[in-house]
């Protein structure tokens, strides 16, 4: 879901893997009288660790007693001296926990139980329902393309036209689509499975629907793939790691539920990096549809490469710290980041609970709002899953938006003209400086560890890409410096209302870091077409605003695409099949 990684240049590449330090573990701290696992534990009994840096490690605390002089060399970890007093206390102390813990170790935790625990940025719950209305606002096609590619490359709009006036059959799409997704998939990598038995049937009750007059909504009918996190009854959920190759959860995550009311016929369940890291998983990496000789970036790296091949009409991503944003910029692609909550994340792989985000990729910032209708909403199976309002098209028609000083990106500058046009008001923002975000991205790792530290005291490490670094990391993790980290966190959010009392939205930005834990939502687009690399293919810019006010973010990016055509740029992928064939 996310790379802990920022890089100052707007478009640059965000497929890194996060770096838990430089040092392993064992060499950071050595000593004839350090016994590094007890020493944290008895550090723990003190009340300066936590929990699960202790569970972690009380194995190796039990078998031998903790001393006094443990507990003083493990004092580094938290920067602070303990009295001789104080040492014995916490030595006394930790036998008593050590069998709280061991308590708790005795029976396993399902991966959808999440902490006491949420994050809600923009205040309490509102237990209201969810308000939706939409209205498609561009015209479609009056009939169907004459070939397929053309078809294929159609928005959700123009493809919900097609199918509500029976122009195309559901099943007819759904058949070119699996096609491509068969020739194309040795080149790109991008499948994990096919969902063929579920697709025809689904496939089948949309046209039995649509020649009956009942329609569904604009995503009746119109193929879609699923990041390989999100689970689905009947099929693999491999999370896109070695240890979960053969996992199958029964589970249908809500965000495929609603896709399934709302009619989309599910295809494939698409690459993610190894636990939602990078563009790397089991079966290789996945390519670039623009350029095969890289990588798609990540972690929503199958999702971004099967949209921007023309191998399903959308997908469904997942952000934790740049992968809707990043794999959309490496393909071209238009992609919303939802404010954090927006969308239930039940039944889908958690990787930090307070920053995990469900998110549309597509071809149109229309498309996205058609999908983002259909998905969002309170869910009592996500504790941080909130009902707000959306209303597509949005009724505000002017904006005051922000922009930021220095070096600019060619997509940014172009978007920027064309807002210099359009009914709002620029003003020269820069970031909040006074909380350094950028250490503050510690929490993810923390959470991350927590998640998967059945792996980490197993001692599983293949096939996980870097994250075993990032776990240990999180292990040895106070709990007081994860709350202070949190606390800066809440200023944070603090300082970004602030910004957004003087604009409604702003334009390009290094805030990755900032906006994903602040949990602000963002539109990442094309905006340009030329080199990037040795490439041609279209270059993207963002575009980010205020809680909830995802719809007027995607309209100025649906105006300035009617006059536009990067978002309609295809990859010239039909010579690299041959080629690679």
């Amino acid at each position: 879901m996310g790379n802990p990684v920022h890089p100052t240049d707007e478009n640059a590449s965000l497929s890194q893997s996060p770096k838990s330090g430089t040092d392993s573990i064992e060499s950071v701290a050595s000593g004839p009288h350090l016994h590094r696992r007890a020493c944290l534990s008895a550090l723990a009994a003190a009340g300066i660790s936590h929990l699960g840096v202790a569970r972690a490690l009380a194995v190796q605390a039990e078998q031998r007693p903790v001393t006094e002089e443990m507990i003083r060399d493990a004092e580094w970890i938290a920067g602070i001296r303990l009295t001789d007093d104080e040492r014995r206390a916490a030595a006394g102390a930790l036998a008593r926990l050590q069998a709280q813990w061991a308590r708790l170790r005795e029976k396993e935790l399902p991966y959808t139980v999440a902490p006491a625990l949420a994050f809600f940025p923009d205040g309490p719950i509102s237990q209201a329902e969810a308000t939706t209305s939409v209205r498609v606002l561009s015209e479609g096609l009056a009939a169907r393309p004459e070939s397929d590619e053309d078809l294929v490359f159609a928005t959700v709009a123009e493809l919900s036209r097609l199918l509500r006036e029976r122009k195309v059959s559901s099943r007819e799409l759904t058949g070119i689509y699996l096609e491509r997704l068969k020739k194309f998939d040795p080149v790109l990598h991008c499948v994990v499975t096919l969902t063929e038995e579920t697709a025809w049937r689904q496939a089948e009750t949309a046209d039995r629907e649509l020649q009956a007059g009942q329609w569904r909504g604009p995503l009746h009918g119109v193929p879609w793939g699923a990041k390989d996190l999100i689970s689905y009854p009947g099929y693999r959920t491999t999370w896109g790691a070695t240890p979960y190759v053969e996992q199958q959860l029964e589970e249908r995550a809500t965000v495929a539920a609603k896709l399934d009311e709302a009619g989309a016929v599910l295809v494939a369940k698409l690459t993610l990096g190894a636990l939602a890291q990078g563009d790397r998983w089991f079966g290789g990496m996945t390519r670039n549809p623009w350029n095969p000789e890289e990588g798609s970036s990540g972690s929503s790296a199958g999702s971004a490469a099967a949209v921007a091949a023309g191998l399903v009409g959308f997908a469904i991503g997942s952000e934790t710290l740049g992968s809707i944003v990043s794999p959309c910029r490496r393909c071209g692609l238009t992609g919303l980041r939802p404010t954090f909550g927006r969308v239930s994340r039940y039944g889908c792989m958690p990787l930090a609970w307070s920053m995990d985000k469900l998110g549309p990729m597509a071809r149109s910032a229309e498309d996205c709002a058609l999908v983002l209708a259909a998905i969002h909403g309170r869910d009592a199976r996500d504790p941080s899953s909130v009902s707000r309002p959306f209303v597509w098209p949005p009724d505000r028609r002017r904006w005051r938006v922000g922009y930021f000083e220095g070096p600019r990106s060619r997509a940014t500058e172009n978007f920027l003209e064309f807002l210099r046009g359009q009914p709002v008001d620029l003003k020269r923002i820069s970031l909040p400086r006074e909380v350094p975000a950028d250490a503050l991205v510690f929490l993810l790792n923390v959470e991350a560890a927590t998640v998967f530290d059945p792996l980490t005291r197993q001692g599983i490490t293949e096939g996980l890409n870097e994250w075993p670094r990032a776990f240990h990391q999180g292990q040895f993790t106070p709990a007081v410096e994860y709350l202070r980290a949190n606390r800066w966190r809440s200023q944070l959010v603090q300082h970004m209302q602030q910004l957004f009392e003087e604009v409604d939205l702003y334009v390009g930005g290094n805030d990755l870091a900032i906006t994903n834990l602040t949990g602000h939502p963002t539109v990442v687009f094309p905006a340009e077409f030329g080199r990037r690399g040795e490439q041609m293919q279209p270059l993207c810019t963002t575009i980010t605003g205020r809680y909830f006010q995802e719809a007027e973010l995607l309209y100025l990016v649906h105006l300035f695409q009617q006059q536009t055509d990067y978002h309609r740029r295809r990859p010239p992928l039909v010579a690299s099949a041959q080629q690679d064939n």
